[in-house]
């Protein structure tokens, strides 16, 4: 394993595997969270489900957050050793008409889905990690001395979205997303050699993801500020 990372192929082709892992992760969670529009009873059985599954819990989670960590180590790693292959800058190579503003700036839009990721992990995966495992309360309830007040998980969604600046961070956090995504999905199944017949219908596939699944997220995000 480690020899295949020593090479820069190597390296490309395992970031392109973790973001496809990822981006199936991505539209697992977008499944859950659009359920909160809908039905507050189905997202608050289905977040339970989620949150104490010990598959999903101790298996799953772990693997996640590693692919996580593995995913943007490995694309500072590739950024650093491309910057320090060029020998000749962008403006000299007019590197701009050879390649889109998406993929010329992929670090600083993996930057900002960084920082978006350590702002949902303190609101969200943190304090779910201190209620069920530092306090000891799997319940899942509102009040757990009370069986009949109901799941915690919507109301705890619909209250964070009550701030109209954490709104706003999460709907720029989005887009920094959505436009990585666009290159980052084409770029994926190239480094993994998926240029067939299908390139096109692929290419039409990652667009629409990148723009929908984002574009989902934000309409969540606004659904809950606004129905408060």
């Amino acid at each position: 394993m480690s020899g295949i990372l020593n090479s820069t192929i190597g390296r490309k082709f395992a970031m392109a595997l973790s973001a496809l892992f990822l981006m199936i992760f991505l539209l697992q969670h977008f499944s859950i969270n659009i359920l909160s529009v809908f039905s507050e009873d189905v997202f608050n059985n289905v977040s339970h489900f989620m949150g104490t599954f010990w598959l999903i819990q101790f298996v799953l989670q772990p693997i996640l957050i590693l692919g996580v960590i593995f995913h943007f180590v490995m694309g500072f790693v590739l950024e650093i050793k491309n910057r320090n292959a060029r020998k000749i800058s962008y403006v000299k190579n007019n590197g701009a008409a050879n390649s889109t503003w998406m993929s010329r700036n992929m670090i600083w839009s993996g930057l900002a889905i960084l920082a978006f990721i350590g702002l949902h992990f303190y609101d969200f995966w943190a304090p779910e990690i201190n209620v069920k495992y530092f306090k000891g309360d799997m319940s899942g309830l509102l009040d757990p001395d009370n069986v009949d007040s109901g799941f915690r998980y919507w109301e705890e969604l619909h209250h964070k979205f009550e701030d109209m600046w954490r709104v706003i961070l999460y709907c720029v956090a989005f887009i920094f997303l959505s436009l990585h995504l666009l290159h980052g999905f084409s770029s994926a199944f190239q480094s993994t050699g998926m240029n067939n017949k299908y390139t096109k219908g692929l290419q039409g596939f990652g667009k629409a993801y990148a723009i929908i699944i984002p574009a989902g997220f934000v309409f969540i995000a606004l659904f809950h500020h606004f129905t408060h």
